[in-house]
């Protein structure tokens, strides 16, 4: 984008810090701001009638939600934070008026709200032609990844939020982590340890249409 775009963003804007279980957004209300994740780990969830379901778990450096500010329509999302975290929030109305006026930023919001889409859609397919271990071991192969590859994976947040995300419930979550020790997996609090890699993929059978 133009430097003088990029100044009027970045002039508008603030940095802020938020504790762990700190609501940000609130479905059903109008954004106010881009929020753009620095540090820190963010939950996207849902609620309805009094349940309460996880629609995704985001890192650092990325924003959220962004198609709610770009068509100034309410979220349909809540998001609260899962860790302590920074955040950078960058006033909606900036953000639309740039879009309007800067060609390269508005490639920019289209590639990342394309990459949006199909991350919901790999989503989808997981939940929907997985069981819920198949879920889990895949979910372990991707987490151990992006960890490093040692084997050991330490949860960042809690087996509630991570069951939720999976589409189980807690019981389920252990149960289903309960029958992957035949498949060379082993759980101990928040650790997660992978004694056997290759029984665990050929339970898994990780695929690039799903998994990314």
């Amino acid at each position: 984008m133009t430097a003088s775009h990029f100044d009027t963003l970045v002039s508008a804007a603030l940095l802020q810090k938020f504790p762990e279980q700190i609501t940000l957004i609130h479905e059903g209300e109008l954004p106010d701001f881009l929020h753009i994740l620095i540090e820190g780990t963010v939950e996207l969830f849902a609620t309805w009638e009094g349940r309460e379901t996880t629609v995704d778990i985001i890192r650092p450096v990325t924003t959220f939600i962004l198609a709610a500010v770009i068509r100034d329509a309410v979220h349909l999302k809540s998001a609260r934070t899962l860790a302590p975290a920074r955040v950078l929030l960058i006033p909606a109305q900036a953000v639309r008026e740039v879009f309007g006026r800067d060609a390269v930023f508005a490639r920019a919001i289209v590639d990342e709200l394309a990459e949006r889409y199909r991350s919901m859609v790999r989503v989808l397919k997981d939940q929907k032609l997985r069981t819920g271990t198949e879920r889990l071991a895949n979910w372990i192969l991707q987490a151990d990844r992006q960890q490093g590859g040692s084997g050991r994976v330490l949860l960042a947040h809690d087996k509630r939020t991570l069951s939720s995300r999976l589409g189980m419930t807690p019981e389920n979550l252990s149960r289903n982590l309960a029958s992957l020790a035949a498949h060379g997996v082993a759980g101990s609090g928040r650790e997660i340890i992978i004694a056997n890699r290759d029984a665990l993929q050929r339970l898994a059978k990780p695929n690039p249409l799903i998994d990314g």
